[in-house]
């Protein structure tokens, strides 16, 4: 289970020191790939390889799109001793990832957002608490 909130910097090479307790629970290797809401998104090899296989198994005429949003830009990415990752330009950028990121455990994924991004998406999520409630009035908290 991946969970918690860890403020980092990524350096001048685009790497960032990967928080131990979610590197720990993704395992030695994991991959990277566009999210929603502009973050993005990271899996261990198990849980990349159920996406994949939920992915595959529906029908082309409906997965195409979320195929290629995910597929096209996913990497492997495996910590160096220190505990750094590489994140690619490409993901950087589709994140607006600069300096200041916020990485986040949700449950079976981990996200890694642009520091800016996050507090505006959780103070919009707290100050809608009316639509929270109701989500958890339906899912049964």
């Amino acid at each position: 289970m991946l969970r918690g909130e860890f403020y980092h910097a990524l350096d001048a090479k685009g790497r960032v020191n990967f928080p131990s307790k979610i590197r720990d629970a993704l395992g030695e290797r994991f991959f990277l790939t566009r999210g929603l809401d502009g973050c993005l998104f990271v899996y261990s090899a198990e849980g990349w390889g159920a996406l994949e296989d939920k992915l595959r198994a529906l029908p082309i005429s409906k997965s195409r799109d979320i195929q290629r949003f995910f597929l096209a830009s996913v990497c492997e990415v495996e910590p160096d001793k220190q505990g750094r990752i590489l994140i690619p330009t490409n993901l950087r950028e589709y994140a607006g990832l600069d300096k200041d990121i916020v990485i986040i455990g949700v449950s079976e994924r981990a996200e890694i957002w642009n520091s800016e991004n996050w507090n505006a998406k959780l103070t919009a999520m707290t100050t809608d608490i009316k639509r929270m409630e109701e989500t958890m009035d339906e899912l049964g908290f």
